[in-house]
């Protein structure tokens, strides 16, 4: 073996221009797979950081957030969010579970500042955990100590835990911030420990990842009225635990769904009347938790698929084009190979040698793949996170691990064999006699065949990763210039948060008339509007409705509509168009009745044929069926980031100057919680200068407590929302260039061989008198019908694949020909190009010279 690895590094040093390319080839193939493989095993394989990930189970099968109410979930009844009293009751009936933990599903926006600090409060991420939550995972303290169940006791001191990483880069890993108190929400707090270094929580996502973690009854303190708690039909919480030794999981699933419904029995005289139509079918199921809460696997699951199986085929790709570049390389010395063979060399000694460089080359390739890997994987982490002016933090390693190293040393073996298997067995049945008779001018049939089914292959594998390619470019651009239903020129979202000041209902009204008033009188301002939500910022609050005059829906019966509430101006700020009536003014203040302007899409489903002015409607309940009085329709403007593909759904404006006083506890709450309002919309023809300084120095003019986070163009936080599918088309068409290129390099190679080795037979032919044209046209011909194999065996193979990824595609048909057209005539005429070189080298052949070298 090691006289063939000296033998194969020989070899190659001898041919450094075909080292060069084979090297330079499987280095982007093998890194491109590498480095999604990076992703996909950060992001769908890697286990929780923590003790023995394999006992974790969480209860609940799917990932939902943030708050879901009610004592229903989902149309298929599938509870995944639970309320703190549904935790407390599953812990306490529940022994199988040596500790059950719960956190909460999406994440608490918090300004910390040292306590008796007069700086700014900075902004944090937070997240209520249960006291036993870092116990579960066997977590230990870097430096302090961690939750215990006495923290999270109602009237317990407020304390707080902080992840190592905003330690370091925020506190300069400073062991004083253990034991000191800092104001959180405006609310004193002790730092009591810092949690150990890799230690990101319980979940993966994409977003709000936890700096500090406090207690459950924090939220309490935190939230005061509109906390959450108490009320057992608010599920924001996520519910993981260990499962003791010897516990089968198939038995607790089953005594949990009892406990359930046991819980939910003891609530039914509290149940809305759909609810209690429903309860019974509720279920829970019992997941494998080791990974924790996936949510960033739940959003990019299938676009890392996607991606692994395009890169594989890249690879693919590569593989025959070197087997090519092999096999040409192999018959061009089969002299040699025929004196080893007639000196005694066995097949498999010939097998072995071809394959050992093969494998070299790979290994080499692998080795600077992982470099390309590393960089890929940043830029990807990169272009996928990334979020204008407000930093995300993800928890995704993208050095390369053992496993990533594995792959890589795996993918290399695997690669070297693939394109070495070919040329080694043909190598291995050259015939001796026929070489040392210098009959090796012509190539033989079976080879020829291997060499043009290998370019062939490649050219179908380029047809589907172009046309794959394509329908993700259309799909995009049908997604970023679709009709959003409102405009996005010149406007710039700020991006605030009242609920960090700790400000009381009635102070908000008043403060944001006095921020419209200062932001106006920024030079080239035209409008201000804030808004609890701006469409596709992320968010919106969601209700079930009821209308006046109208008997309880059933129980089944979608009555769902989100609702956003805003200032005055905001739908002539936003360019949306009033259908109907009017928008909401000034003079809709808290001595007027409460008003709403609603969607058309509102209209559609619950005024269908009627004029919806003047009709009236409420959120949740009957009694409250006649809350508000609808003055004005506007068009349907697309909110939510997700669904794309189904219509827009209802949605209804409120005025932040009205405030209805519910009798129900839990509507009281976010009637006080949606007065906060995180969005303002500025419309700002010009491009004023240094806008958000002048957006700054506005806000810390009306209170310096006002955390502004930052201000973006309204067209990038439109773009922001399709990252994922840029991400996902840009790797593809990077990736079908790719495959392109190999193809034509690989048809151009097998071309110039056949050129050389049918140097004597074209030279005859001219002396025959055939013409240039006619020797151009024979070698275009052989070119034309490998390309015209592969196009017959890629466009069906094509449409499957747009068939197969459906899901990824908007307002484009899987096998559109406009698309499978591009690809097609781009491959064509790039190969009908790569062509001409070789057939312009056979119609230079000089007769006299060609049948001299004969």
């Amino acid at each position: 073996m090691l006289a063939d690895l000296r033998d194969a590094v020989r070899q190659l040093r001898k041919a450094p221009g075909v080292t060069a390319t084979a090297v330079i080839t499987l280095t982007l193939g093998i890194g491109a797979t590498t480095s999604i493989f990076t992703l996909v095993h950060q992001v769908m394989l890697k286990s929780l950081p923590v003790a023995k990930p394999e006992e974790l189970w969480k209860i609940g099968d799917k990932v939902r957030c943030c708050n879901w109410g009610g004592y229903t979930q989902g149309d298929d009844g599938d509870f995944s969010l639970f309320s703190w009293e549904a935790y407390r009751h599953f812990r306490a009936q529940t022994p199988e579970f040596a500790d059950l933990a719960a956190l909460q599903a999406g994440n608490a926006q918090l300004g910390v500042r040292k306590a008796g600090s007069a700086s700014p409060a900075e902004t944090r991420n937070g997240e209520f955990v249960s006291g036993n939550f870092f116990r579960t995972f066997g977590v230990q303290p870097w430096i302090g100590r961690l939750l215990t169940d006495e923290d999270d006791v109602e009237g317990a001191p407020p304390v707080a835990v902080m992840s190592h990483r905003i330690w370091n880069e925020k506190y300069g890993a400073d062991p004083s911030v253990v034991g000191t108190a800092y104001q959180i929400n405006g609310r004193s707090f002790t730092v009591v420990g810092v949690a150990a270094p890799g230690f990101y929580g319980a979940k993966l996502a994409g977003w709000g990842m936890p700096d500090l973690w406090l207690p459950l009854t924090a939220e309490l303190v935190i939230d005061g009225e509109t906390a959450r708690l108490k009320r057992p039909n608010q599920n924001f919480l996520n519910l993981i635990g260990r499962v003791r030794p010897g516990v089968n999981p198939n038995t607790l699933e089953a005594k949990l769904k009892v406990e359930f419904h046991d819980w939910l029995a003891g609530h039914v005289p509290d149940m809305e009347p759909g609810e209690k139509q429903l309860w019974s079918q509720q279920t829970v199921r019992l997941a494998p938790g080791g990974s924790g809460i996936e949510v960033m696997r739940d959003q990019y699951e299938d676009g890392l698929n996607l991606l692994l199986i395009a890169a594989g085929c890249v690879l693919l790709v590569a593989c025959a084009n070197l087997a090519n570049l092999m096999l040409t390389r192999g018959l061009k010395d089969r002299v040699q190979t025929s004196i080893r063979v007639a000196l005694g060399a066995s097949r498999a000694r010939l097998m072995r040698g071809v394959l050992v460089e093969s494998i070299l080359l790979a290994v080499v390739g692998g080795a600077l793949g992982i470099a390309v890997a590393y960089a890929g994987t940043k830029v990807m982490v990169t272009l996928a996170f990334q979020s204008g002016s407000q930093a995300n933090y993800v928890p995704l390693q993208t050095a390369p691990s053992w496993p990533i190293l594995l792959f890589a040393l795996g993918v290399s073996m695997l690669t070297g064999i693939l394109f070495g298997i070919a040329p080694a067995w043909i190598t291995s049945h050259a015939d001796p006699a026929d070489a040392l008779r210098g009959l090796g001018r012509s190539v033989g049939a079976g080879r020829a065949w291997t060499q043009k089914g290998l370019v062939i292959a490649q050219i179908a594998v380029s047809v589907v990763l172009l046309s794959v390619a394509a329908l993700l470019g259309k799909s995009l651009r049908n997604l970023e210039h679709q009709d959003f239903g409102f405009e996005t020129k010149d406007r710039y979202i700020a991006w605030i948060n009242p609920m960090l000041g700790n400000y009381k209902p009635e102070q908000l009204e008043p403060m944001f008339r006095q921020i419209n008033e200062r932001l106006l009188q920024i030079p080239g301002m035209r409008m201000v509007a804030p808004a609890l939500y701006a469409p596709l910022t992320g968010d919106s609050w969601n209700n079930g409705i009821r209308i006046a005059g109208q008997p309880e829906p059933g129980a089944r019966e979608d009555t769902g509509a989100g609702f956003v509430r805003v200032m005055p101006g905001f739908f002539e700020a936003i360019g949306a168009k009033t259908v109907l009536g009017r928008p909401i003014t000034e003079n809709d203040t808290a001595t007027t009745r409460p008003v709403a302007v609603v969607n058309q899409a509102f209209v559609n489903r619950f005024f269908k044929d009627q004029n919806p002015i003047g009709q009236h409607f409420g959120s949740g309940k009957i009694k409250y069926a006649g809350t508000y009085e609808i003055v004005g329709v506007i068009n349907d403007v697309r909110y939510m980031t997700y669904d794309y593909k189904n219509p827009v759904r209802p949605m209804y404006w409120l005025a932040e100057a009205q405030t209805v006083q519910f009798d129900d506890p839990a509507y009281r709450s976010g009637e006080i919680w949606s007065h906060n309002l995180q969005n303002i919309v500025l419309w700002a023809p010009g491009d004023p200068p240094e806008l958000e300084k002048q957006v700054r120095n506005a806000l810390a003019s009306v209170d310096p407590n006002l955390v502004l986070y930052g201000v973006d163009p309204y067209s990038r936080v439109v773009s922001a929302d399709f990252r994922q599918q840029r991400l996902i088309a840009g790797l593809t068409t990077l990736f079908g260039i790719l495959g392109l290129v190999l193809a034509v390099v690989g048809l151009f190679g097998v071309l110039a061989y056949m050129v050389e080795r049918r140097t004597g037979e074209i030279g005859l032919r001219m002396a025959l008198g055939a013409d240039r044209g006619r020797v151009v046209a024979m070698v275009m011909a052989g070119a034309c019908w490998q390309v015209a194999a592969g196009l017959a065996i890629g466009i069906p193979l094509a449409v499957l694949a747009g068939r197969l990824m459906t899901v990824h595609l908007f307002g484009v048909q899987p096998g559109d020909p406009a698309m499978l057209a591009m690809a097609t005539v781009l491959l064509g005429l790039v190969a009908m190009a790569a062509s001409l070189i070789p057939a312009w080298r056979a119609a230079c052949v000089e007769p006299m010279s060609a049948l001299r070298a004969e």
